[in-house]
């Protein structure tokens, strides 16, 4: 059969998008009708390196459909470290005939996306490399945010909202929600957006873009107390002291990946000891990033479309580069796809800018709040005749 053979290859942690950006990409491929074949990496590195593919093209069209509703990632992901394997690694795309390859990640994805093109170069093997943008942390450089952020980021607003409505009910504690953010605070930043449901946000926020102050901290959770009676407080996972010490000590750490320790029960534990107040904590995890019932629409029709995208830049002969998303400039929100050379943002870290952490460091600014908004969409509106 005539046309190119395409393999889509899963790196990191899910989304509850990944899934949409895989179908854009063999729905525009299977369009398109230039690709013989359209294979998944079965278990993401592990799969490419090991020649594992699954035959996403002998699908049913409305199963494939089924992926824009679908949690998690139906080819399966990983996190394996690949070292050296990257020449053996283009002798299976070569032993298949796989002509592209597509790998969706975030920013340490888009390096393996590098290393793979100049391995695929110096064997002198012609197959075109690029990246498809993911990571509910949003910190990938040189894109206006990433497929996966939106949902993230609607998840923690609408259930910290809700969190805010049950404390506004009875203020006798504080209650400390922990989200992800090993590094940057975009998740942490959006739970502001709470205040839409008509009970206010969250009192406080912690980002890891600011070193935390234990005696700070509870010196507003000790205003909270005697100006309210409890309030809510969010903190980032990856919460650091002036040295860059996690404020809890890791349970372990394996290559760039970090498994913190609990800081919400860290916090609620200090206030309990150090002010002699009610405090608990919640820690959603994986709730976060699985959550199908508070995804963002708007964050799976981008994810698809960033799919889509990838596969145009394919057609045109585009390799060594990322899709990435532009926010068109306007009073209405819209945005379109570009192309980002990889060696821009493989290994980099987009951070929160200054611009959207207040000065005191224990929230946000009305500029994030803006930025995030459309983002997120419209949350539920919660009556309260308090």
């Amino acid at each position: 059969m005539a046309g190119k053979n395409l393999l889509v290859m899963h790196g990191g942690g899910p989304t509850a998008v990944i899934n949409a950006s895989l179908y854009g990409i063999v729905d525009e491929a299977k369009r398109s009708g230039a690709f013989a074949h359209v294979y998944g990496s079965h278990g993401g590195p592990a799969g490419m390196l090991s020649g594992t593919y699954i035959a996403l093209d002998e699908i049913d069209d409305d199963v494939l459909a089924g992926l824009r509703d679908a949690p998690g990632s139906a080819i399966g992901t990983g996190r394996d470290a690949l070292g050296g394997h990257y020449p053996q690694m283009v002798e299976v795309l070569v032993k298949n005939g796989i002509d592209v390859v597509m790998l969706t990640g975030g920013n340490g994805t888009m390096n393996t996306c590098a290393l793979l093109q100049e391995a695929c170069r110096e064997a002198g093997a012609d197959i075109q490399v690029i990246g498809v943008p993911k990571t509910m942390d949003n910190d990938i450089a040189e894109i206006d945010h990433a497929p996966g952020y939106g949902s993230a980021a609607r998840y923690a607003a609408q259930s910290v909202g809700e969190v805010c409505c049950d404390v506004h009910s009875m203020p006798i504690h504080i209650v400390v929600v922990e989200v992800m953010g090993r590094s940057a605070g975009w998740v942490a930043a959006a739970t502001a957006l709470a205040e839409q449901c008509g009970q206010g946000g969250p009192d406080l926020i912690y980002v890891p873009e600011r070193a935390f102050d234990e005696e700070a901290f509870l010196a507003d959770c000790k205003r909270l107390i005697e100006e309210k009676g409890g309030g809510v407080v969010v903190a980032s996972e990856g919460l650091h002291d002036a040295e860059g010490n996690p404020i809890v000590d890791p349970i372990m750490e394996v290559e760039r990946e970090t498994y913190f320790g609990d800081v919400s029960s860290h916090l609620a534990n200090l206030i309990v000891a150090r002010l002699g107040y009610k405090a608990r904590s919640e820690k959603p995890g994986l709730l976060g990033r699985a959550s199908m019932t508070l995804r963002s629409e708007r964050d799976v029709d981008e994810a698809e479309e960033v799919g889509r995208a990838a596969v145009r830049a394919a057609l045109d002969g585009a390799t060594g580069v990322m899709v990435g998303i532009k926010r068109v400039p306007g009073e209405e929100y819209a945005v379109a796809t570009d192309l980002i050379d990889v060696e821009r943002v493989r290994l980099i870290e987009r951070l929160l800018p200054d611009e959207f952490i207040n000065e005191a460091g224990n929230g946000v600014t009305q500029a994030f709040k803006d930025w995030a908004a459309p983002l997120v969409g419209d949350l539920p509106q919660f009556v309260s005749f308090l």
